[in-house]
């Protein structure tokens, strides 16, 4: 990887570009840069929800969550670099099969709620979906490893499920969409 930053004030992006690990420098509006921040703030708001309250299993995964997003973000800071390895987007399919067996199927949407920490999964669930646009973007513009992109994919479906595992750490359940059809099943029931 480029050098570390022993100075943070450096001035060099104030014409609007900014240095990736390799030395180039980029516009701060290219694709790539979008795709890094975008993964940034996902890591930003998982450790806003490490924050919380949780089962030390699901913090533990949370914590290796985030070493890897920055492998992910490392990798896309240098072009034609690879830092995310395979086995990384396994430990996701291996713990949403682990979380998903636990929770009761879902008969209808649930909103993006409940308890505090529930509704921060939701919100990682939702920029991790954002991060993984910006890298399928990049990946129409430049040549990507597949793993970044599979592994925000997984990442997204692993912050649903743990929202939905959040919300019953204390007796609690998922908040239900209201929905007129399922009104009406449950009236005709």
């Amino acid at each position: 990887m480029g050098n570390r930053l022993t100075e943070i004030a450096t001035r060099t992006g104030d014409a609007g570009t900014t240095g990736l690990g390799n030395n180039q420098r980029v516009s701060k509006n290219s694709l790539r840069i979008h795709a890094m921040g975008d993964v940034d703030e996902l890591n930003s708001h998982i450790g806003l929800l490490l924050c919380e309250p949780l089962p030390a299993e699901v913090r533990t995964l949370l914590v290796e969550v985030q070493h890897q997003l920055f492998n992910l973000g490392g990798e896309l800071s240098i072009p034609g670099f690879e830092l995310l390895k395979a086995e990384a987007v396994l430990a996701l399919d291996e713990a949403l099969a682990h979380h998903n067996a636990a929770l009761p199927r879902l008969q209808e949407f649930i909103l993006p709620a409940g308890t505090r920490a529930a509704s921060q999964a939701h919100v990682c669930r939702t920029v991790a979906r954002r991060a993984e646009r910006a890298v399928v973007a990049l990946g129409t513009e430049e040549a990507l490893n597949d793993a970044p992109r599979q592994y925000l994919n997984r990442l997204s479906d692993l912050m649903f499920v743990l929202a939905r595992v959040l919300n019953r750490m204390d007796g609690g359940d998922d908040v239900y969409w209201k929905s007129e059809r399922l009104a009406q099943q449950n009236a005709t029931e």
